[in-house]
């Protein structure tokens, strides 16, 4: 049977590739799972996101729908002075983000769950995930939704996406929930959109 990389509980066979990451002077190693997004390495809007995110701050960064922990870890390497917080619904994903994180030296408050649900009560400075798109609308609208409720005030949400695919849609979401919307980056088709939560 075919099963999404957002599954709770993947069935199909376990397979690991593991690949290298260089960031700040630091090569990163993570190993990726057949099952959860991205296996054999990172995709090409997660590494935008990576690689233009902001520098120099600190607070608490929640990876929502981590996968095996590329973005959230590489984040952490990024930004030491941050407090990582990584989930994701799929149980195989959590474990091996546990274990890259674990590997990479990185602390990291890892659970399980969907969406918001492992993180009742909450806040965060940071909220930054690459949308599901494929899960279908509802749930990535949802997702953003929710993630004003768990942004401190002047917290920001960060999303990415290929603009012609699926990206404006996100843009457009964001917009609504949180009155305005900006791009941090553009490369290519791939757009990195930051929203500020300033009212409560």
């Amino acid at each position: 049977m075919f099963e999404h990389y957002y599954s709770k509980n993947p069935t199909s066979k376990t397979v690991e590739r593991t690949f290298e990451f260089n960031i700040k002077n630091s090569k990163l190693q993570f190993k990726s799972v057949s099952g959860v997004f991205s296996f054999g390495g990172p995709d090409r809007a997660s590494v935008v996101l990576v690689r233009n995110f902001l520098e120099d701050v600190s607070g608490d960064l929640l990876d929502l729908g981590c996968g095996y922990g590329f973005i959230g870890i590489s984040l952490k390497f990024k930004n030491p002075d941050i407090n990582l917080f990584m989930s994701d619904i799929n149980e195989r994903a959590v474990e091996y983000a546990k274990m890259n994180a674990k590997n990479n030296n990185v602390l990291a408050v890892v659970k399980a769950g969907n969406g918001f649900e492992p993180w009742n009560g909450t806040i965060f400075d940071f909220i930054v995930f690459n949308p599901p798109i494929a899960a279908g609308k509802k749930v990535w609208v949802k997702m953003i939704e929710e993630s004003k409720a768990h942004l401190k005030t002047n917290g920001s949400i960060l999303c990415v996406g290929f603009h012609n695919a699926g990206g404006s849609a996100i843009e457009r979401e964001m917009k609504r929930i949180f009155d305005k919307v900006s791009t941090l980056v553009k490369d290519g088709g791939i757009r990195v959109y930051i929203s500020k939560n300033d009212k409560i």
